[in-house]
């Protein structure tokens, strides 16, 4: 063969052989993917066929890629992703699709502290999962459907305890059934994930299905039972978490049942708050209080102001400025139990104990009306924790406070009034 036609039939196949050689190694195909994930959203087509490559390693380097991307485009790839017969693709599918919704939750979810192990998928889990996505973002219905499939059928208790995780970041509604179904596993983490994540949600109607779980042997599901017992308020769990209460398991266990009961007022419960009242443990102290305060009983105000002075402890104090705003104590003054709560704001350490205790309080429209009244003359910290507190308890009269916290002088106080502002919104009628 003359030389110029070697050449042509050279120059010819080249381009052929460069689609082929990643056809049939999977390093090249997985180079291919990471190069096709540097080129943008419009690339997302492509890098979805290979989802379906039979190398999971390749799979592996798609999801990372479509994660990495992130826009909109991402989604339906992602949700095809969940179906993987790989826990890692699943995995990472499932916080890749909350990423979408809560932008840095690849680095601080399950998917940071993954590694195979042989072929096996190791993670490390942290017991940390307070993330919540804002109320007034929307989340695609599909999204929510794959994550419920998973946690109720994925390829392992890793990707199903993290679907269950992702449900309640993303306030999952719709995937209460899955959750139910999840509660029903042998896994001991896939059954506390779903339980915090039924916590974030909080349907009262679905307390009664985990009534089961209060005895539970193990520590952690049976704490995490018995709280979330106590956030849904099911009152005919009273006598079981009495039974908890007076048992023989941990001081951490029976702590949690005190605290749940003080969240379900009865009267019948006051025997044993008024025996905790003024007990050694800090937390039984607390959770005492808390369910004095919660009773409303105006006679119990002396003893609870008593103690209030005398409290030397942060958490049992806190608890007890609760109470007192609860029995009536709602002014702003420079020692009153209101002005104490929003002053805790400033702590690093207690600030979402105050918290806490300030949404429920100002669901109340006199308290609502002090706290709103304290903010023009809040420090930068209670500006920011007092924004976030009437988003979610605020009414019509609570609009103008945030409108003006949106136009403060502070960018990161403007910020967070302008967050606050969006989530009433969406909140209100």
């Amino acid at each position: 063969m003359r030389p110029f036609l070697i050449s042509l039939v050279v120059a010819l196949c080249a381009p052929l052989a460069a689609q082929q050689t990643p056809a049939s190694e999977p390093r090249q195909r997985a180079r291919a993917v990471r190069e096709l994930g540097k080129q943008g959203s419009e690339t997302i087509p492509k890098i979805q066929a290979y989802l379906s490559d039979p190398d999971v390693e390749v799979r592996v380097e798609a999801v990372k890629a479509i994660v990495e991307i992130g826009t909109q485009r991402s989604l339906d790839a992602l949700i095809q992703a969940t179906r993987d017969p790989d826990a890692e693709v699943q995995i990472r599918a499932t916080d890749g699709l909350v990423n979408f919704y809560l932008p840095g939750y690849v680095q601080t979810g399950l998917t940071a502290s993954l590694r195979r192990v042989g072929g096996a998928v190791k993670s490390r889990w942290t017991d940390t999962n307070d993330q919540l996505i804002e109320s007034f973002i929307q989340v695609r219905a599909e999204v929510v459907g794959a994550l419920g499939q998973l946690a109720k059928g994925g390829v392992s208790m890793e990707a199903r305890a993290n679907a269950a995780r992702a449900i309640g970041v993303l306030r999952g509604r719709a995937a209460i059934p899955e959750l139910l179904e999840a509660l029903r596993s042998k896994d001991d983490q896939v059954i506390y994930e779903s339980l915090v994540a039924l916590q974030k949600i909080r349907d009262p109607a679905v307390a009664p299905k985990l009534a089961f779980l209060l005895r539970d042997l193990n520590e952690k599901v049976q704490v995490a039972a018995v709280e979330t017992t106590g956030l849904l308020q099911n009152k005919e769990a009273l006598p079981m978490l009495r039974e908890v209460l007076e048992g023989k398991r941990s001081a951490k266990v029976r702590r949690a049942a005190l605290v749940a009961m003080a969240m379900i007022p009865d009267e019948a419960s006051r025997d044993l708050f008024t025996r905790h009242f003024t007990g050694k443990d800090d937390s039984m102290r607390a959770g005492a209080a808390e369910g004095l305060g919660r009773l409303r009983n105006p006679g119990d105000r002396p003893l609870v102001e008593k103690a209030f002075d005398e409290e030397r402890k942060m958490n049992p104090r806190l608890s007890q400025a609760f109470a007192l705003v609860l029995l009536g104590r709602q002014e702003i003054s420079e020692h009153s139990p209101l002005q104490y709560l929003i002053n805790t704001l400033n702590s690093k350490s207690y600030r979402y104990v105050a918290l806490a205790f300030l949404v429920e309080l100002t669901r109340d429209a006199g308290v609502r009306k002090s706290a709103q009244a304290a903010v023009p003359k809040g420090t930068r910290d209670e500006k920011t924790m007092l924004a976030q507190i009437l988003a979610r308890s605020g009414d019509k009269d609570t609009l103008p406070v945030l409108e003006a916290l949106a136009q403060d002088s502070d960018p990161d106080v403007a910020q967070e009034g302008v967050r606050a502002l969006r989530s009433l919104r969406a909140r209100l009628p």
